[in-house]
């Protein structure tokens, strides 16, 4: 069984021989939100996708393809976090009738809550006169077997 370096240079040369296989044609079909499909590459290659960011000679070579397809006009220009200003995005206002049946909801939320409040308080209080009648029936020795 080969080594992990021996694996990571065989891989290496199949990702070269792919690359070289390919045309722009070739890279259009496979580009996903503006850069090549990792999975797409994987599969082609035959090896697992993890290859690609975790052999640092197929993520260098990886990112400069991109960059010379990028300069070929095959894949779309990168778009750069740290170019675009940080915008806050303002919280969507609930329509009106949206906070009609909001308030609606609540309040029927609200009145079956007390009702089964009450409920509850009924049925305590059942159960504390039957606990007692348990309880005397017992001590009298006269509790159905």
């Amino acid at each position: 069984m080969a080594s992990g370096k021996q694996l990571a240079e065989q891989y290496v040369g199949v990702f070269s021989v792919w690359v070289a296989s390919k045309s722009d044609a070739d890279f259009r079909q496979i580009v996903i939100r503006g850069v090549l499909s990792r999975t797409e590459i994987a599969r082609e290659c035959g090896f697992a996708k993890s290859v690609l960011s975790q052999n640092p000679r197929i993520k260098d070579t990886l990112r400069v393809l991109e960059d010379e397809l990028r300069s070929r006009g095959v894949l779309p220009e990168a778009a750069n976090p740290a170019d675009e200003p940080h915008e806050v995005i303002p919280m969507r206002e609930p329509s009106h009738h949206q906070a009609v049946r909001d308030a609606e909801s609540l309040r029927r939320l609200q009145s079956e809550n007390a009702s089964q409040k009450a409920e509850i308080a009924d049925l305590r209080q059942r159960l504390a006169k039957y606990e007692a009648l348990h309880e005397a029936l017992v001590l009298t020795g006269r509790l159905p077997r």
